[in-house]
């Protein structure tokens, strides 16, 4: 075990996306694992999903790089936080190495290389290519002089033919090495939906395919070398590490965190008992009711795939209606919204949700909103004062129909993405802030200590109706 300042670590990138980058990075991180190393995984981006495989891989929960949260400073001290007591970090990127918010590259693959000064390794999709897989190589070599680019993983690779013309391509025309090519094969495929990869939380039948792809790098991929080329890695630059200085109140927050509800930054969750809350973990298909709790946190998920199990459990619903009338503080993000709706409308067909809000949701086939937000902190904000800018992300094929708008107040205007509706998000009623934007603690320190000061009894928001 090494310190998080001198991490071995190595960034997996790809010249775009569905290369097959998840599928190596799941692949080498359990090969590590299965060496005896203590592997910490990264995804680039504001990614739950991809996560909740990493995490599974590597028996420690996955992070995420962001640096339209977070400043390079900051990235980096979040990044030796998360690497306490591993032996290596492994990072995943996402989309293109170079690709960003702007024609810049800001907040790219390539950036957070730069930032964590990490080795990086391309990820080469070879279906139907052969010589071109050089300059397309090369290319990306001479794009940026800073980058440290150490080696080269072929992919989707037909045939052992196809494998020595593309490996004789790169050594004839790069210095690169090729550490790797990885076959066709189904068999260590995970099934996907519209958000990419079907969560690991999901359905553990769908664990074996993360066997299959480990023993598939493992033949296919020089893993030793790739750890060596981890360990030329310098010392990360900076120092400190990220903590939170909010007072110990000593109040207990329900989260629910299930098959349904699992997408939460493990910074927010260490955020929330950094500020003095105990978490309390709710199961929405099996517990009965809710526990004697002063909050409740509701992440994102797909309660649209377990709508007839969320509406079976209808004593667990109706406790959690009876608390938002009583009054209880519930923080809840996109699916945490959907089952706090009155009404889940998926294909023709409605099931009965939490009622506590009042409005229903309509499930679409197309997304409703995808990608960073911006925000503005409205009147009646718990969290936020008017006219800060929270900068978060959203993605979402669900829109909210019915809205008894004389009776809610809204958070946020939108400055950038979709929202609920007419440029507005975070619905406010009672004692709930139900919103289709997810937040990232560390990007706004005075959330979580005014979550836990609300849960206190400290702060207390009604919504400034019809607002």
């Amino acid at each position: 075990m090494t310190s998080g300042r001198d991490i071995p670590r190595v960034v997996l990138a790809a010249p775009h996306g569905r290369s097959g980058k998840t599928i190596l990075t799941l692949g080498l991180v359990a090969a590590l694992v299965k060496r005896g190393l203590r592997v910490q995984p990264f995804k680039k981006g504001p990614d739950f999903i991809d996560p909740s495989w990493l995490s599974l891989a590597a028996g420690r929960p996955c992070r995420n790089l962001d640096l339209y949260f977070v400043s390079p400073q900051e990235l980096r001290r979040l990044f030796v936080w998360g690497c306490r007591e591993a032996d290596v970090a492994v990072i995943e990127g996402a989309m293109g190495l170079f690709d960003g918010l702007d024609m810049k590259g800001s907040g790219s693959t390539a950036e957070i290389a730069l930032a964590l000064e990490a080795p990086v390794l391309l990820v080469v999709d070879t279906t139907r290519m052969t010589r071109s897989v050089a300059a397309l190589v090369r290319g990306f070599q001479d794009f940026d002089s800073r980058l440290r680019l150490s080696g080269v993983i072929l992919n989707r690779v037909a045939r052992p033919r196809h494998e020595n013309m593309l490996r004789r391509a790169i050594e004839e025309y790069t210095d690169l090495p090729v550490l790797g090519a990885l076959p066709k094969d189904d068999a260590y495929l995970i099934p996907d939906r519209h958000l990419g990869l079907i969560p690991a939380a999901e359905r553990e039948d769908l664990h074996r395919a993360l066997e299959a792809t480990r023993a598939a790098v493992e033949g296919a991929v020089d893993v030793d070398r790739i750890w060596d080329i981890a360990r030329t890695a310098r010392p990360v630059p900076g120092e400190g590490v990220p903590g939170y200085s909010a007072p110990q109140r000593g109040v207990s927050l329900g989260v629910i965190k299930d098959r349904v509800f699992h997408f939460y930054y493990p910074e927010n969750l260490e955020a929330l008992v950094g500020a003095g809350a105990r978490l309390v973990l709710v199961d929405s298909l099996k517990d009965s009711c809710l526990p004697a709790v002063d909050g409740l946190y509701i992440g994102g998920g797909f309660p649209e795939v377990f709508a007839a199990e969320l509406e079976a459990n209808a004593a667990l619903r109706r406790s959690i209606r009876r608390a938002a009338e009583e009054g209880l503080p519930i923080y809840a993000e996109c699916g945490g919204l959907i089952y706090l709706a009155r009404r889940l409308y998926l294909d023709g067909k409605v099931f009965e949700m939490v009622g506590a809000l009042p409005l229903d949701v309509q499930l679409e086939k197309k997304p409703q909103g995808h990608g960073y937000t911006l925000l503005e902190a409205r009147p009646g904000n718990p969290f936020f004062s008017p006219g800060s800018r929270v900068k978060g992300h959203e993605f979402h094929h669900s829109r909210v129909i019915n809205l008894e708008r004389e009776k809610i107040g809204f958070a946020y205007r939108v400055l950038r993405g979709n929202g609920v509706e007419d440029g507005f998000d975070g619905i406010l009623y009672r004692q709930i802030l139900a919103s289709y934007n997810h937040l990232y603690a560390p990007a706004h320190h005075e959330w979580i200590p005014r979550f836990v000061a609300r849960m206190s009894g400290e702060v207390r928001v009604t919504a400034n109706l019809g607002s």
